[in-house]
């Protein structure tokens, strides 16, 4: 049995904003699963820890351990965080020393015995299926390469059956609900992929839901049109999302449209936020980070949300913003499209450390999350490691 270490980038560039620093790129979700699930799945084991610098001390509990890049003994199988396997289950030939997407080196296999030390470019190759991540971005090219097939991979579950009172739109079978509460009134449309409504979740009166879709454990959606996304465990959601990914205990409890956006952790959008997806020109559209220009290829992206993110009421956010880990948006309606770390206002002000522990310790025990030392301890070093760059 070949043990996995998934790989960090050395120095995740602006391109990953804005997560750089905040959580490991393996801890991202790149359709349902994450990164690191998805190759947990293609190597058949689960990770033994995730190698990289950047996160050094990042703890949310649930992951496997975070270690300075050093050499592994085989047998092993190293994943580069930056590519998303589909999750197949990988049939290596013995010779095979790397696992290549498009001619770019995605994986390596340490042979047992064998010590593998950095990142190279030797060795017989075998190509691997899946989408190379080049930044934050592109976990909407994920969710749309993922998704269905992720929600279909659910249809041979034992659903719960449709629930008394909703209207299924399409084949009834695919729909798949897991131990969900689901208020009468609710429609689902299923005709264009799989809605999957999963443990604890709660759908309430008032809510359609086009597939493919899921729906995380915990996860309450309030009312509105949802289409085309992902949310993690225990969010809250309402209003109009469209082709999202929310990673998990989000709040979104109010009407506004979010549509292609990336919505972090402990992300609060205040009532009326609404993102704009899709430029007057319909060119694609260019990020800017700290001064920097990244260009995404894309012609539909929302908002980067960066994890403990919050915007005020009424908020409206440009096609292409980034607002980074810890920031609070307010003071103007219509906020520049880069906000930096920790940002108290758009004025330049920013939080203290005191403070911002202290919301995130009020706003974990909204979701009845322990504010553990460890955690503490991790959100810490973030905002140090923030105030750096």
């Amino acid at each position: 049995m070949n043990a996995l270490y998934v790989l960090e980038p050395e120095s995740p560039g602006a391109a990953w904003a804005p997560f750089v620093g905040v959580r490991p790129l393996a801890e991202l979700r790149a359709g349902i699963w994450r990164v690191r699930e998805r190759w947990e799945a293609a190597a058949g084991t689960d990770a033994t820890a995730i190698l990289g610098n950047h996160v050094a001390g990042f703890s949310e509990g649930d992951e496997p351990p975070i270690r300075p890049l050093s050499a592994v003994t085989g047998p092993a199988i190293i994943g580069a965080a930056w590519f998303a396997p589909t999750g197949a289950p990988l049939t290596l030939d013995p010779h095979i020393r790397r696992l290549t997407h498009g001619g770019e080196t995605v994986g390596w296999i340490v042979p047992p015995g064998d010590r593998w030390t950095e990142p190279h470019e030797h060795g017989p190759t075998m190509e691997t299926e899946g989408v190379s991540l080049h930044g934050t971005f592109d976990l909407l090219t994920a969710l749309e390469a993922f998704l269905l097939a992720d929600c279909a991979d659910f249809l041979a579950a034992p659903s719960d059956g449709v629930p008394e009172g909703s209207v299924v739109l399409g084949d009834p079978t695919h729909l798949v609900c897991l131990g969900a509460v689901v208020e009468p009134g609710v429609v689902f449309d299923v005709r264009h992929g799989a809605v999957v409504v999963d443990q604890g979740s709660e759908i309430r009166s008032g809510t359609r839901i086009e597939g493919p879709t899921y729906v995380g454990p915990g996860t309450r959606v309030l009312g509105g049109f949802v289409r085309a996304s992902v949310f993690g465990p225990e969010c809250r959601v309402r209003g109009e999302i469209a082709a999202s990914g929310f990673l998990g205990y989000a709040n979104k409890s109010h009407e506004g449209f979010v549509g292609h956006s990336i919505v972090g952790h402990w992300v609060n959008l205040g009532a009326g936020t609404t993102t704009s997806n899709l430029k007057n020109t319909y060119g694609p559209v260019r990020l800017e980070v700290d001064g920097e220009r990244i260009e995404t290829g894309r012609t539909n992206l929302g908002s980067l949300l960066g994890d403990h993110a919050k915007t005020a009421i009424g908020t409206m956010l440009a096609t292409g913003t980034v607002v980074s880990a810890g920031a609070n948006v307010f003071g103007t309606p219509t906020p520049p499209k880069y906000i930096p770390p920790f940002a108290w206002g758009c004025t330049g002000e920013r939080m203290s450390e005191d403070g911002f522990l202290r919301v995130a310790e009020r706003v974990l025990a909204r979701r009845n999350v322990a504010f553990s030392t460890e955690r503490r301890e991790s959100l810490r070093l973030i905002l140090q490691r923030s105030a750096r760059r």
